[in-house]
């Protein structure tokens, strides 16, 4: 099962995924909740999905912390999310790891623009930070929806990487029983995809395919990352989760919709020639 995030799209309205996956050829559909109204309307969702004949593999917890309708807290937003899952007929939620530090983004106009970044401590342990340590398994009995955290990227601060995430190790992961492996976020850690799978094989339960060239979320085959070895590795060892390519809207050529289609073929047909 090859997926697409709807992510990998959210410029575009979400029937409009819908619509380029379905031409593409993917054979399902992880939509990613945010601020648009159409993400969060199980009717709608299953309207689409019945509408392009493509399940939705996952839902995404929302980045953002003020989604309209949705609850403000960690917490709160993934109750939210999995009842929507249980709405949609979707088996996963992916998840992000808790704040340990808060990363604040800014710009400074002195001669020119230059980004900045500052790093906060955040609140120790939390409400989320206690669920999802010792609350997952109950929520994933009583809903029947599997939450799959998923490793995060680094943060890159004067030159340094750095880690705002409790558990965002390979070592620390296997505390779940279930996880979402992403691949370019590996990357920006150095890590090679393949080895941290067999690291992870028996927590991994969703995939988020993507490559890495210096920036993160390239298409598939556009990066060092040995993709392929991954995808071969999950053929064999009869890997049933779903697989979600998950670029940037720029990888895909967004801006022009039949370099955008060609883009999502080009993806799909090399996760297929190494994963079928």
């Amino acid at each position: 099962m090859v997926a697409l995030s709807t992510g990998s799209l959210h410029s575009y309205g979400i029937a409009r995924v819908f619509g380029l996956a379905a031409r593409a050829g993917f054979d399902g559909i992880e939509v990613l909740v945010d601020h648009r109204w159409d993400t969060r309307q199980s009717e709608y969702l299953r309207e689409l999905s019945a509408g392009f004949d493509l399940p939705i593999v996952a839902l995404h917890n929302p980045f953002s912390h003020h989604v309209p309708g949705w609850p403000d807290d960690e917490l709160g937003r993934l109750r939210s999310t999995v009842s929507l899952a249980q709405a949609v007929g979707a088996p996963v939620v992916v998840a992000h790891l808790p704040l340990r530090l808060t990363v604040l983004r800014g710009y400074l106009h002195v001669q020119r623009v230059r980004q900045f970044q500052l790093l906060l401590p955040s609140r120790r342990r939390g409400l989320y930070h206690a669920f999802i340590t010792h609350g997952l398994g109950s929520l994933e009995q009583e809903t029947g929806i599997m939450v799959a955290m998923e490793n995060m990227p680094a943060e890159r601060v004067l030159g340094l990487s750095i880690n705002p995430r409790w558990f965002n190790s390979p070592a620390e992961l296997k505390r779940f029983p279930h996880v979402t492996l992403d691949t370019t976020h590996l990357a920006t850690w150095g890590l090679d995809p393949l080895a941290v799978y067999v690291e992870l094989k028996e927590q991994v339960s969703h995939v988020h395919l993507s490559n890495y060239n210096g920036r993160e979320h390239r298409l598939p085959p556009n990066g060092f990352l040995p993709l392929a070895d991954l995808l071969q590795a999950l053929a064999r060892d009869g890997y049933s989760g779903a697989i979600t390519v998950e670029c940037d809207p720029d990888a895909l050529d967004a801006e022009d919709e039949g370099r955008c289609v060609a883009a999502l073929r080009n993806a799909l047909s090399f996760c297929r020639t190494y994963y079928d």
